[in-house]
């Protein structure tokens, strides 16, 4: 069927045609070239009357089986930030309006996230697990790990496990040789629970040594300890305690200097670790009190 513009373009025609014909006839005098201008002038005049005068075209309904809750458009200021990117995507959500609320807030959170990650360094509040394990799945070189923390509530947590299990996966499936390094503040945490936790992470195929900070030479101990992890000597993922001892913020980096002091910091402070074997020599000399230092 002949949609709504060519039929106006053809009953412009017709109409410039038959103005054309009168012209001739009533005119001839005029010559041909006025003719045609008034049968020009005359079709696009009945053109645009057409136009004019037809319906406006309806747009075609969308098929969008999401439900959109009624209060979608209750947000604060900073709540609103993404959410427009946000609109539109992701699967439908069914069920309980606190659910639909929920999905819509975590939707706008990973896109505030997103847009953060666009800059080579992001924070955010608290230890975020999700950020470890991902760059842990992503690395494809290295992974050099600094630990200040040899407490097993920690280590035998639920988050530390899935990180152990990411971290096995990439020396197994992908060939990353993974390093860890823990940081002690005093030689008497030399124990039998550290001892056993590294053997454990030894048995997952991570190597791993022991700092004993005092014992550090003056231009080692002069530098700066971080508690975190650097990627593929890409990106630095770091906790920031607060004066409690709490992880306030976790910060990723992808600052190319930054990234470099810390990869460098990491292998001065490895070269100077001991090992496992060392390390039960030392466990056993503290529980026998026969370990002196100077």
């Amino acid at each position: 069927m002949t949609g709504p513009g060519p039929r106006r373009i053809l009953a412009g025609g017709v109409a410039g045609l038959v103005v054309w014909g009168v012209a001739a006839l009533l005119s001839p005098e005029d010559g041909p070239g006025r003719h045609l201008a008034a049968a020009v002038l005359c079709a696009l005049g009945a053109v645009a009357v057409a136009h004019l005068r037809a319906p406006p075209e309806q747009p075609a309904p969308k098929t969008d089986a999401r439900a959109v809750p009624p209060d979608r458009g209750r947000r604060s200021g900073g709540e609103a930030v993404g959410a427009e990117a946000a609109e539109g995507t992701g699967p439908p959500v069914e069920g309980p309006p606190l659910l639909r609320e929920f999905a819509r807030l975590e939707t706008e959170r990973v896109a505030r996230q997103v847009a953060e990650l666009a800059s080579p360094a992001v924070e955010c509040p608290g230890e975020n697990h999700d950020w470890l394990l991902s760059l842990t799945r992503a690395a494809e070189q290295s992974v050099r790990a600094t630990s200040t923390s040899v407490y097993l509530g920690f280590w035998n947590s639920e988050p530390a496990g899935r990180y152990l299990d990411a971290q096995h996966e990439a020396i197994t499936d992908r060939g990353v040789p993974v390093r860890r390094l823990f940081l002690v503040e005093r030689a008497a945490q030399l124990d039998d629970a550290l001892l056993r936790l590294c053997e454990e992470q030894e048995l997952l195929r991570i190597d791993v040594r022991v700092v004993v900070l005092p014992e550090l030479p003056p231009h080692l101990a002069r530098g700066t300890t971080f508690d975190g992890v650097v990627f593929d000597e890409e990106v630095s993922y770091e906790t920031v305690r607060d004066l409690r001892e709490v992880n306030a913020r976790t910060r990723i980096d992808a600052r190319p200097d930054h990234v470099r002091s810390r990869t460098r910091r990491f292998e001065e402070l490895w070269e100077a670790g001991m090992g496992l074997r060392e390390l039960e020599g030392r466990v056993d000399d503290e529980e026998n009190g026969t370990w002196m230092t100077g």
